[in-house]
């Protein structure tokens, strides 16, 4: 079968080197191009996956002729995903977008309207999605284990987004890197809200199986001297009840190597028993009636092509198979109607209506 090319465009988010790294260790995928304004950002790419020359280059509109991707993987910062795949999405591509959705929820409907017009795919990719804990936690509501889901509890976050880069590899930001990242500016989507709350809203919402909460009410904590936030808390108030999501650039160590206090992941309950699901644990914690001192139970393990979002792409551009869960734009929209309530409710201090 013949191998699906890909094009990785803009680098301005770090997970583009570990969204390529999938792509080069799937069998069939090609990495037929690398594109980005700024060469110096894909040197590292280059050198990890021996990308020629010829497949380099710094123009959009040239990689995207040259190279006639079966899809595109986009990486640019929030507040430009709608018009990367605005630019995108008349070359014929499958649109696979790094999290999260889009700076606001017109931005997003924009995203939806180009993919429709040119017939592909759109997937918005949210690594949390793949975290085995969180994809068991979901399997058993949906069992119905603990009954009717009532809350999500969500806390999440890390060091700070200028602290490591593809591949989780640390550093050590100098004192002006926060006034030159777009992470810390406002007009390209920056702030630990629009960074983290999408995963919460969004997989919130995958729980939820599609619910819709009625109101939000939000605060941001920013910082002196910042344009941006670096915490924030939101609260939807939902038919069955009310379900928090908090958002942290700033947690005393990093998930991924230690979980920090308190523990990023989800506290979910329903009406017959609660979950805890935490970032990259191997276990979660399930109280039932049968149990309820609780019990840690093994999580998932995850089996090609549901194991990760290239995978699971791929399988879904060669079968005709609809989106799914998070990466679809039907639940991801809702994640985003939650975020930009959350942003318009600590502006105005108040809460307010769920956005439409």
């Amino acid at each position: 079968m013949k191998k699906l090319k890909v094009v990785g465009l803009n680098f301005d988010h770090m997970h583009m080197g570990d969204l390529l790294r999938k792509c080069h260790e799937h069998p069939d995928v090609e990495i037929a191009g690398i594109c980005d304004a700024d060469p110096a950002r894909m040197q590292a790419v280059i050198a990890n996956f021996k990308i020629p020359a010829d497949r380099v280059f710094t123009d959009p509109h040239r990689c995207l002729a040259a190279t006639e991707p079966d899809f595109v993987v986009l990486c640019p910062a929030t507040g430009e995903h709608a018009d990367y795949v605005e630019l995108a999405a008349p070359y014929g591509a499958h649109l696979f977008v790094e999290k999260p959705f889009a700076a606001t929820l017109a931005q997003a409907d924009r995203m939806i309207a180009a993919a429709k017009r040119a017939k592909r795919l759109l997937a918005i990719n949210w690594p949390l999605r793949w975290v085995p804990a969180h994809v068991t936690a979901h399997r058993l509501i949906r069992e119905g284990r603990i009954g009717n889901l009532q809350e999500v509890h969500f806390y999440d976050g890390n060091r700070g987004p200028l602290r490591h880069t593809a591949d989780k590899l640390e550093l050590t930001p100098s004192a002006a890197a926060k006034r030159k990242s777009w992470f810390y500016q406002r007009r390209r989507g920056g702030g630990s809200l629009l960074d983290y709350l999408g995963y919460g809203t969004t997989l919130g919402t995958w729980y939820h199986n599609g619910k819709k909460p009625l109101e939000v009410t939000a605060v941001v904590d920013r910082p002196r001297g910042l344009e941006v936030d670096e915490h924030s808390i939101t609260v939807a108030r939902y038919a069955s009840g009310l379900s928090k999501f908090e958002t942290r650039w700033g947690t005393f160590t990093d998930p991924w190597i230690t979980q920090p206090q308190p523990k990023c992941g989800f506290v979910l309950k329903g009406d017959a028993g609660t979950i805890s699901s935490y970032d990259y644990e191997s276990t979660i914690r399930v109280q039932t009636p049968a149990c309820p001192r609780g019990e840690d139970v093994a999580v998932d393990t995850l089996t090609a092509p549901f194991a990760d979002p290239i995978q699971y792409f791929v399988h879904c551009i060669r079968t005709g198979t609809p989106l799914e869960g998070p990466l679809s734009p039907k639940i991801s929209r809702i994640g985003q109607q939650i975020v930009d309530s959350a942003r318009l409710s600590a502006k105005l201090g108040k809460k307010v209506k769920l956005v439409a």
